[in-house]
């Protein structure tokens, strides 16, 4: 319903914008060529003009709809909205100036200048004013105090434009007159019956603790009695995702727990052969490279070209992850339990210069080819932090759900090296949910441009 509502403020708006557009295009004309006395009218006619409209009108607002404006507002301030309102009318009007160009129109100046200005004006007025009011309300009764209950009570209040207004809570722990932000509870959920009864309410919010649900069917069939809209928001967001994969097994409902694309069988044949083809593509491109570099370790330290240190990747199996020695040689034990720190004493002179570049990781293409990683995931980490970050971080394993790549999500949005871990599990896991081939392009392409140079890297 909240989204239904969404849609409909949506075509509100892209018929007050039409609105407003023919009203500042012909208050524009008024302006420019009338009241100001600026400019005689001449050949610049009204039915001339109005031919023009009929080419800005729809320009301006498929314009608008690609910009974004009549995209969800949820989490977005009204200075978000405004920007971007600016943005959308400036391309509108290079746009609109082009196209006359190009069909030999000609056009005022000063006209124009009037109109996108009165259009900035207007539609900037009416969605301040939309914000600010919230208007067409829909009145809500929530039953059940929980964390669920407070994070609906929190976005409805953050966005009035959605027209919902809540007239309290009935639960059963929390004393009657407890307030959350100005929502007070005002009974318990035996009571439910009777408010149905004696007000009017256009929607009931269930919002259950999770130890509650036990009361889940009596109450919709109490809401369900009464004809009024029910809608349940479930105490187990921080579990599954927000739009979680639900599979239809012969009539009955099962949610996966986390939606992994990956799992498919399709989807992780298409990533293997464009991981083997593309780490083919760059050890030839790499080649010369990555041999001047290993001669360059080889004659300025001693012991081997090539490290391997044991890593953990695809459902939980260690695998040995192969970089260019950056470091002296050191007892295993002892490299594999210590952090690189900053002005690391066991840094060579080129390993500083290839961690800092991140060519010390070229070699894991051989793992591509192996097929122990990929190009794109989340890196993996060494048993001993794996076990120890699983105890401390939540949806740590998640990461483990699918092959570990070179480079990921997380280090082109700058988590690499030396940075927080719980962000860096926060954005493997949007990868590991929103998996596909145009995201992998784009993380690789970003790690041309961005990803190689790493400021945490010691």
């Amino acid at each position: 319903m909240i989204k239904d509502n969404q849609k409909a403020f949506n075509r509100l708006h892209i018929l007050a914008d039409g609105f407003f557009i023919l009203l500042a295009y012909l208050l524009a004309y008024v302006l420019r060529f009338h009241w100001l006395g600026l400019e005689k009218a001449g050949n610049y006619t009204i039915e001339r003009y109005l031919k023009f409209l009929a080419f800005l009108l729809p320009m301006c607002l498929l314009i608008y709809w690609l910009g974004g404006l009549y995209a969800s507002k949820r989490s977005r301030e009204l200075q978000w909205e405004l920007w971007v309102l600016l943005k959308v009318n400036i391309i509108s009007g290079v746009g609109f100036v082009a196209l006359l160009f190009l069909l030999k129109f000609d056009i005022s100046r000063g006209f124009l200048a009037f109109f996108f200005g009165c259009s900035v004006a207007f539609e900037g007025t009416f969605r301040f004013l939309i914000r600010k009011r919230g208007k067409n309300l829909k009145h809500v009764l929530i039953v059940g105090y929980s964390r669920a209950a407070e994070e609906y009570v929190d976005r409805i209040l953050a966005n009035p434009q959605w027209g919902y207004y809540i007239h309290g809570i009935l639960d059963d722990k929390m004393a009657v007159g407890t307030r959350y932000k100005k929502i007070m509870v005002l009974g318990t959920m035996e009571e439910l019956s009777d408010y149905l009864k004696q007000y009017e309410y256009d929607e009931i919010a269930i919002t259950l603790a999770i130890h509650e649900y036990g009361k889940l069917e009596d109450l919709v069939k109490k809401c369900e009695y009464s004809g009024v809209h029910t809608k349940f928001i479930p105490d187990y967001n921080h579990i599954i995702p927000t739009v979680p994969y639900i599979e239809d097994l012969e009539g009955l409902p099962v949610i996966n727990i986390r939606k992994v694309p990956l799992s498919n069988m399709v989807n992780r044949v298409i990533k293997r052969i464009i991981d083997f083809v593309g780490a083919l593509i760059c050890l030839l491109l790499f080649s010369i490279p990555m041999l001047l570099v290993a001669l360059a370790i080889r004659l300025t330290s001693k012991g081997p070209v090539i490290f391997s240190q044991v890593r953990v990747g695809l459902h939980n199996r260690e695998f040995k992850m192969y970089k260019f020695r950056s470091m002296i040689v050191q007892e295993t034990a002892k490299e594999a339990g210590e952090w690189t720190t900053k002005n690391d004493s066991r840094v060579t002179g080129i390993g500083r210069i290839i961690r800092k570049t991140s060519i010390d990781e070229l070699p894991q293409l051989f793992n591509v080819l192996r097929g122990d990683m990929s190009l794109v995931g989340p890196r993996p980490e060494r048993p001993k932090f794996v076990e120890k970050f699983k105890e401390e971080i939540p949806r740590y394993m998640i990461k483990h759900q699918v092959r570990p790549g070179i480079t990921g999500w997380a280090q082109v949005n700058g988590y690499r090296g030396d940075t927080s871990i719980r962000k860096r599990i926060e954005y493997d896991v949007h990868y590991i949910e929103n998996w596909s081939i145009g995201l992998d392009i784009k993380i690789l392409f970003l790690t041309v441009f961005k990803g190689f140079i790493n400021k945490n890297a010691y």
